[in-house]
């Protein structure tokens, strides 16, 4: 992240590239900040989505070395794939948007018909562009590379799809009102997307939601069809997987399962963060830890507020 990438030999310093991406860092120097961003937003927005979950997204930390976890199929490798090709996509066309990249600008003005209320302005995000630069980064690893099977390669492609496309429906109008002391008489807009962590979010539904599959020849190609047979057949934006994952209750380096011993866990919860899921009915060990916090805060005209510190005891649940 504190790399300058104004050299062509800065992109060797990034572990994990295949030749295409390598030679798209040579060509595109200026966007390299934009996908470095967006793999460290990739790693933070997937662990705090997963937080209330047994498998919580730490393996990602590891990237680019994966472990099996990510590697073989998993519907956790589905949800990863998904929202790092989303991120590298919202990164690019959120740098267009402001100013970062000299060869891309604001998103095009919208095709459709502003209302009575409103007129098109502002500096939309280039979907356009992130798309375009998103996409050849993110796919070409597996369009390149030796690694993997056909199956894998076909799931990871058609996954990566499912986050772009997320991202697509996520463009939304937003506004800024004008007038006399915020009378919104003029109203400007523009389209834009929203936070990464609301498309994790969109993602992770569909994660829970997602169909095992297999790779099988239907007609002239290979194609990823439902494993059960009284399965749906596969839309462009379900997400996919070809093995089940474990239960992450307990560690096995084979199967990329770290266990969920000493855990924090939820004791009112009833949903996945609580005890009894947590924990895998383990039990839970009790502890109690001191926290300080703002309190009795007032404000002062003109213009601050200042509050004590309070000090108070609270309950930790943490899985045996």
């Amino acid at each position: 992240s504190g790399v300058a990438w104004n050299k062509s030999h800065h992109c060797r310093l990034l572990a994990g590239l295949v030749p295409d991406q390598f030679q798209m860092c040579r060509r595109n120097l200026e966007v390299m900040h934009s996908i470095v961003r967006a793999a460290r937003q990739t790693k933070s927005v997937c662990q705090k989505t997963f937080a209330d979950m047994r498998w919580n997204c730490s393996s990602v930390q590891r990237a680019p070395s994966f472990g099996p976890d990510l590697l073989k199929g998993t519907r956790e490798s589905a949800f990863v794939y998904a929202l790092a090709a989303a991120a590298v996509t919202h990164s690019i066309a959120q740098a267009c948007t402001s100013g970062e990249l000299p060869l891309c600008s604001c998103g095009s003005v919208p095709s459709e018909v502003p209302g009575p209320d409103f007129r098109w302005g502002g500096c939309g995000d280039n979907l356009r562009y992130g798309l375009q630069l998103g996409a050849a980064f993110a796919d070409s690893p597996l369009k390149s590379s030796k690694l993997g099977t056909q199956a894998l390669k076909a799931m990871n492609l058609h996954n990566n799809a499912v986050g772009r496309q997320v991202l697509s429906d996520s463009l939304d109008t937003k506004c800024k009102c004008h007038g006399v002391s915020g009378s919104c008489s003029v109203k400007t807009c523009w389209k834009g997307l929203p936070n990464l962590a609301e498309i994790a979010s969109d993602l992770k539904s569909k994660y829970l939601a997602a169909i095992k599959v297999t790779h099988r020849l239907i007609g002239p190609r290979k194609q990823l069809i439902p494993k059960e047979m009284d399965v749906r057949p596969v839309k462009e934006t379900d997400l996919v997987y070809l093995i089940n994952s474990p239960d992450y209750c307990t560690p096995n380096l084979h199967l990329g399962s770290l266990g969920t011993q000493d855990r924090q866990c939820n004791k009112t919860s009833v949903g996945s963060d609580s005890c009894n899921l947590m924990c895998c009915g383990r039990g839970y060990n009790t502890y109690t830890e001191e926290v300080v916090e703002r309190c009795h805060c007032k404000y002062h005209w003109c213009c601050y507020v200042v509050c004590k510190k309070c000090r108070r005891k609270v309950e930790r649940y943490v899985c045996k």
